[in-house]
Order: C-alpha cells, then structure tokens, then sequence
C-alpha cells in the first residue's frame, strides 16, 4: 500500500504560497484578470477598471450596487457587473438572496457569451431567469424584473437559435432599470 500524499490545508496552494484572503478568511482570486474575467499571468497588470470585491461590512447599499452594476453592463463588463452582484449575495438578507444571486448568473450568462461560448451563456441566462422569475412583477431596488426575465430569456433563445455570431457584442446587454443606461424605469 503506498502512503497517501500529504492534505493541502486551506492556506496553501499547490505551489505552497498562501492564499490570499479577506478579512473574513474567505479566499480572494488576486490573480490580475481580462476585462471579461479571464485570468492573467500573475505579473499582468490586468483591468484596472474592475471593481475590488469587498470586504466583510463594505459591501454596497442594495441601490449602489444597482447603478455599479448596470453601468458595468453598459460597458461591456459583465463579469464585474457579476462581482458586484455576488457581493451583494454575500451580504443581502436571506429574502433577497436569490434576487442577487439571479443577477449574478445573468450577468455570468453575458460574460459567457461575449467569450464565445454559447451553451454557457444559454443555460446561464435561464438558470439566472429562472431564479428571478419568482419576483417578477415587482420593481424590487427599482430593477424592473419583468422586463429583465423578458430580456434573459428572449438573449437566451436568440443565441440558441441565431448563434453568437448573428448577434452584435453590444447587444449582449441587460438593462436592469429600463433602457440601457438605467435611469429610467419603465
């Protein structure tokens, strides 16, 4: 019987530095990454633009991370936009954690398709549809829910049946608030 390899405890990687981690000791990613999320070398400087995550008790208020969000979408940033919505996750109450965590995987769903992978962006889309369509009907933190499932679900078939190619990267958008730009709630 040969001896088995030696557990990595949670503070070591398999190169043996430690992890980074946050104040709450969960494991932070401070590997630099692309404007879609790829991760970089560890010597790339990576997007500056990118929101940090935040720590435990900084998360944003339920509207910041809102307007942070659909801003980052209208940029064409939606893996930050998914940051942004994961820490809201972390720190919403328990009520409003599918909320957060819908918005998340839609905006996983984007990052997915502007990476060229449709299946991903497809079954995201859904996925984050489908765990928001319990509060559709209601404008909760003036997101206009109806007509974000609307739009999910209609990005979703339309990729599945034209294809990421027949669809312009600009309108791999979801306006959280009304019209891309978000101000303004239908």
């Amino acid at each position: 019987m040969r001896p088995r390899p030696a557990q990595q405890g949670p503070e070591t990687g398999s190169n043996g530095a430690g992890r980074d981690r946050d104040d709450s000791g969960r494991p932070r990613n401070a590997r630099p990454r692309d404007r879609l999320g790829r991760p970089l070398a560890r010597d790339s400087q990576g997007d500056p633009a990118g929101p940090q995550p935040a720590t435990a008790g900084s998360a944003l208020s339920p509207e910041q991370a809102v307007r942070t969000a659909q801003r980052l979408l209208d940029e064409g940033r939606p893996f930050h936009a998914h940051e942004v919505f994961e820490d809201s996750w972390r720190s919403a109450p328990p009520a409003e954690r599918d909320l957060w965590q819908g918005l998340a995987q839609l905006a996983v769903g984007l990052t997915h398709a502007l990476r060229g992978n449709a299946a991903g962006a497809v079954a995201l889309l859904r996925r984050g549809a489908d765990r928001l369509a319990g509060y559709s009907g209601a404008a909760v933190h003036d997101i206009d829910l109806a007509e974000v499932v609307g739009s999910a679900r209609q990005l979703a078939g339309r990729i599945e049946q034209d294809g990421l190619a027949a669809i312009p990267p600009a309108a791999l958008s979801l306006p959280l608030r009304g019209e891309p730009g978000g101000d303004q709630v239908r």
